[in-house]
């Protein structure tokens, strides 16, 4: 079991006053940054936007309070959207707070056991296969917003969605799309003057884009949707504790999409870490990551709030505005609660389709589109399972992307591991006793791992069987599984019943162990076992 050790209590020694300034002016700046994303990630996933930015609130300050890494920020996340907005389609809000609090448990349970270093054996194709897919769907799922089309609800489909979105193609909102394309106009232009504003820098794009559309609505009084006309607005507070109906009649229909968010929460916390990791030359802890990622999502649901990870763009604000402590991460929680407590009906007349274009922005920043372009330089399995994880998050669901894309990425590693697996003739000149021996003698040095993949150079072996000893030279084979081992004890067995001496020579470390523990020493003479080939062909000869 992994020892409950945030990483605030490391953070705290030798703290002062300078750092917590820094952190607490980059934690302002990160729930400033926070807020129109945490409301727009609501808002897409079909929930209210007060679930995000209670989500925001609460889980993001449990992980920074109970995180493995020094600078990460926890909040709702783009990556969520799809699944989040198919499991309340498909399951409703109080399923999908069930859900996300067993994602919870199941976290807690994976950083308890250890398996946080188990998510980076997750292989990168299928990590930019099913982020690109996401991506898209995310897009695809703010061109009604963007656009401004009369459709009561889009379906989490992502060919029903095609068809819905053709079908309402002519009730386009002009303002809206005017309001859309205005706002990621603002996003690009404000992130490419970035580097030349010195400290007006440190104002997000989002808030400009967002305050400015903001403003333009409400002084203009467009015809167009809003917070407030959509939701009601958001209300000035935080909700209360609310327990969450659970029976095993509900409960069995949410484990798979709850496996599926706790599994995709992981790979993204982890990898945002590894990111901070990077940028600050430090070293988190992935199973407490995990465990506090675990916490928040299974505290959350029960103040309304939908899954949370952690989040890169955020980490990332959070280090380039001084963040060095989890301090800065309870700042950012602390100043999202202060803004809905006093700002919360300014929230009305923020338009979704800012929102939208938002979303928009954040989508196309967070597939790695050049990877696509470089694909002519990876070897074919790479490329298929790369576009058969993202084709099939798009069109099918990222639960079955997944599970496809890891099979694909065992079949490969399974071919190529074997591939490396082989065996050679012991050459006669390195052994002169073997030029006399021939076709009753044959000695073999076996190479690579010998295991469920390879075992058929082992029966490759058997079909070269010489008439008096078979010596098998074990120095270079590295890995010996259960299937490997059968394989070694079926040869003993037909070398036995056609009266034909088996040696083996080398065994060393994890092939030696597998040996003994499959009684492949028991069954052979004790002189039939060596500790290289020469000194089995002494005993081959003697």
């Amino acid at each position: 079991m992994h020892l409950f050790h945030p990483k605030l209590f490391d953070s705290l020694k030798g703290y002062n006053g300078s750092l917590f300034t820094k952190d607490v002016l980059a934690g302002i700046t990160v729930g400033i940054v926070a807020l129109p994303l945490a409301m727009a990630f609501a808002i897409a996933s079909g929930l209210k936007p007060e679930a995000g930015i209670f989500t925001a609130i609460i889980a993001g300050g449990l992980i920074s309070l109970l995180g493995g890494s020094r600078v990460q920020i926890g909040g709702p996340a783009g990556a969520f959207i799809v699944i989040v907005y198919g499991i309340v389609d498909r399951y409703g809000v109080a399923n999908l707070l069930l859900a996300t609090a067993m994602s919870g448990v199941f976290l807690l349970l994976m950083g308890a056991l250890r398996l946080g270093t188990l998510i980076r054996f997750i292989p990168v194709a299928v990590i930019i296969g099913f982020t690109n897919g996401i991506a898209v769907l995310i897009g695809l799922s703010q061109i009604k917003e963007f656009f401004g089309l009369q459709i009561s609800k889009m379906p989490a489909e992502f060919f029903q969605a095609i068809q819905t979105l053709y079908a309402a193609a002519d009730t386009i909102n002009p303002m809206a799309l005017m309001l859309s394309i205005g706002s990621l106009a603002l996003l690009i232009i404000w992130r490419g003057l970035q580097k030349h504003l010195g400290h007006f820098s440190q104002i997000p794009g989002t808030v400009i884009a967002m305050g400015a559309a903001t403003i333009i609505t409400s002084v203009f009084n467009l015809p167009v949707d809003t917070i407030g006309s959509r939701f009601g607005g958001i209300p000035a507070g935080l909700p209360s504790f609310e327990w969450i109906p659970i029976s095993w009649s509900t409960a069995q229909f949410v484990i798979a999409p709850a496996i599926t968010l706790a599994l995709l929460g992981a790979i993204e916390s982890l990898l945002c870490a590894r990111i901070a990791d990077g940028l600050i030359h430090d070293r988190h802890d992935s199973n407490q990551e995990l465990m506090a990622q675990g916490i928040a999502n299974l505290v959350s649901p029960f103040f309304g709030g939908m899954p949370a990870t952690g989040t890169i763009a955020r980490t990332v604000t959070n280090i380039q505005s001084g963040g060095t402590t989890p301090i800065a991460g309870l700042i950012h929680s602390v100043t999202l609660l202060i803004i809905i407590l006093f700002g919360a009906p300014l929230a009305k007349n923020i338009p979704l389709a800012s929102l939208a274009a938002i979303l928009m922005f954040v989508a196309w920043n967070m597939g790695e589109w050049k990877k696509f372009l470089d694909l002519k330089q990876f070897r074919m399995p790479y490329r298929i399972t790369m576009l058969s994880v993202f084709i099939l998050t798009i069109v099918l669901d990222l639960t079955v992307a997944i599970q496809v894309g890891l099979l694909l990425a065992f079949i490969t590693f399974i071919y190529r591991i074997s591939s490396l697996s082989r065996y050679e003739s012991a050459n006669p000149n390195d052994f002169p006793d073997l030029l006399h021996q021939e076709g009753k003698i044959a000695a073999f040095r076996i190479y690579g791992a010998i295991f469920f993949g390879a075992v058929k150079l082992l029966e490759k072996i058997e079909t070269e069987l010489p008439s008096q000893t078979l010596l098998l030279d074990f120095k270079n084979v590295i890995y010996i599984d259960v299937s490997g081992i059968d394989a070694i004890l079926e040869l003993e067995q037909t070398c036995k019943s056609k009266g034909v001496e088996l040696i083996i020579c080398g065994l060393a470390h994890q092939p030696y162990e597998m040996a003994l523990r499959g009684d492949l020493l028991k069954r052979l003479p004790s002189d039939c076992v060596c500790t290289d080939l020469q000194q089995g062909l002494a005993a081959a000869i003697r």
